[in-house]
């Protein structure tokens, strides 16, 4: 099933003349919509003279391919560490709170996921999710939930199935839903997943004109956690399919990653922490344009993206030394058979 998706172009005028259509894909979600909206908003501030208009096309990177849009707006999370031939991450937006959220069935008011009934159920669609919170809170019970954040919430608003479900906090304040949020789960709890939190601009590499454009909203600090994160990832060749989290931190010019892998059931874990220094202030070095994990970052110091790339990578093989390996393919396999 192809999924139709909504184009909303934007023109840019400057001395009297149109340069060029800027044409954004999104999928139809409201989520999408409102994720890809923030990003035209933040377009239009830097370009003041455009305007706007609304078209439908098909599958997003189909539509790149084919010329139909130039910039596809992406949660950061759902992009793989390895783009198609053609593609890049021309921008990385600064990360919202990257964390996940409990919401409360409404008849569990003002209680936290430690202090619900033993056996309650909770709602996750995530593998990551289960895994973390099964080992740390063995008297409730996870099930999955599937549908977008609206059908989610409708699932536990209206039904009794679910005492409670996990969501990104992210998603839930770009839809204005904060006031649903009854709890933030803290590392200790659950880790995050690669990029949560992130919005990514897809572009086609070839496109200089459009790089340059979306590059002026890179974020440097969420740039270097998110290139770091996707390379831990990369090199795990883990996916959504099996238990990757992370967490990742600068502080001054330091970058501190702490990476785990977890069977189904959280009852095995790997998990390491390590930093690197990155020199986010220097100056890029190179005039040569560099890719690392599928993010062009020509504004971002190159020095800093390889310092940051190499900790994701060394963070994976210390895992793999430790037979994280074993770990992902016995989860890997144990998801495809259910």
């Amino acid at each position: 099933i192809v999924e139709m998706s909504e184009n909303v172009s934007i023109s840019q005028e400057g001395n009297g003349k149109v340069s060029r259509v800027i044409r954004m894909g999104t999928r139809k979600s409201q989520l999408a919509r409102i994720q890809t909206d923030s990003v035209a908003g933040r377009l239009k501030a830097l370009y003041p003279d455009i305007g706007e208009k609304s078209l439908f096309t098909k599958e997003l990177e189909n539509a790149l391919e084919r010329n139909e849009v130039d910039i596809v707006v992406h949660s950061l999370k759902d992009l793989p560490t390895s783009l198609p031939p053609g593609f890049t991450i021309g921008a990385i937006l600064q990360r919202e709170n990257p964390h996940d959220a409990v919401v409360l069935h409404p008849k569990n008011a003002g209680l936290i996921l430690n202090s619900l009934p033993e056996k309650s159920v909770i709602g996750t669609s995530s593998l990551r999710r289960a895994a973390q919170l099964k080992k740390r809170f063995p008297q409730l019970e996870f099930e999955n939930i599937r549908g977008n954040l609206n059908t989610r919430l409708k699932k536990l608003d209206e039904k009794d199935d679910y005492a409670a479900i996990i969501l990104a906090a992210a998603g839930l304040k770009r839809m204005g839903w904060e006031s649903r949020i009854s709890q933030i789960l803290d590392p200790e709890d659950c880790m995050y997943a690669v990029g949560q939190g992130a919005l990514a601009v897809e572009i086609r590499a070839q496109d200089k004109d459009i790089l340059e454009m979306v590059s002026v909203l890179h974020h440097p600090d969420t740039v270097l956690r998110c290139v770091s994160e996707r390379a831990f990832l990369k090199e795990l060749e883990g996916g959504c399919s099996v238990p990757v989290a992370v967490h990742t931190e600068v502080k001054g010019s330091m970058l501190y990653f702490t990476g785990a892998v977890y069977s189904l059931d959280g009852a095995d874990c790997l998990k390491d922490t390590m930093q690197t220094v990155v020199e986010i202030d220097k100056v890029n070095e190179s005039a040569q344009e560099c890719v690392h994990v599928g993010v062009t970052a020509n504004n971002v110091s190159s020095s800093a993206l390889e310092a940051a790339e190499k900790l994701g990578m060394d963070l994976a093989n210390a895992l793999l030394n430790r037979g994280a390996k074993d770990i992902l393919t016995a989860a890997r396999q144990l998801n495809d058979a259910q």
